[in-house]
């Protein structure tokens, strides 16, 4: 059944973030008003590897909800940046290493049924490291990880940002097998 819309009116605008109250009706429930975000800018997300089967994660606290974490080098694209350079920009700004070959993994719609917030997320090889991050409040210390431990820290709970465990869950259980099948 296809919701159709009869308005909106923002309820709360910023360069982060638009809150709009839509007027909508919904088929056998009839007319509401449902809220809808929507994002100002492209959200970027990376899987960045190594040839000894690693991948660079950022240890950072998230204030909102108070929980130390690993995270993938992500960020927005600011309005008219290509999203391909947007995403080697965070990379470089978050861990200090620059991008070698950039390749489209996959894109999402992260929060289908309130938000327009898509993601798309690139997997990252070949990085040279050219010094420090320049975003210092990005993290508290950048690491490459073995793959083969993504899987028990995301059980321990310590990837446990949305962004960062569908881009590695991605790429390990999706990516890398088409990639080796030659899809």
């Amino acid at each position: 059944m296809r919701w159709t819309s009869h308005g909106r009116r923002l309820v709360y605008g910023s360069e982060w973030v638009n809150v709009w109250l839509e007027d909508v009706e919904i088929p056998t429930v009839g007319r509401i008003e449902h809220h809808v975000l929507t994002m100002p800018r492209a959200s970027l997300t990376s899987v960045v590897t190594n040839d000894q089967d690693h991948v660079l994660l950022l240890w950072r606290h998230r204030f909102i909800t108070d929980t130390w974490g690993w995270e993938v080098p992500a960020g927005w694209a600011e309005p008219g940046e290509d999203p391909e350079q947007a995403i080697r920009r965070e990379i470089e700004e978050e861990s200090g290493y620059r991008a070698g070959q950039v390749t489209l993994m996959t894109a999402y719609n992260a929060l289908s049924g309130i938000s327009t917030m898509r993601f798309t997320s690139y997997h990252v090889t070949d990085c040279t490291q050219i010094g420090a991050p320049t975003d210092i409040s990005e993290s508290s210390k950048v690491e490459w990880i073995p793959l083969r431990d993504i899987p028990d820290l995301a059980s321990k709970g310590q990837i446990s940002d949305g962004p960062s465990l569908t881009a590695l869950t991605y790429y390990l259980g999706i990516y890398r097998n088409l990639r080796t099948a030659g899809a």
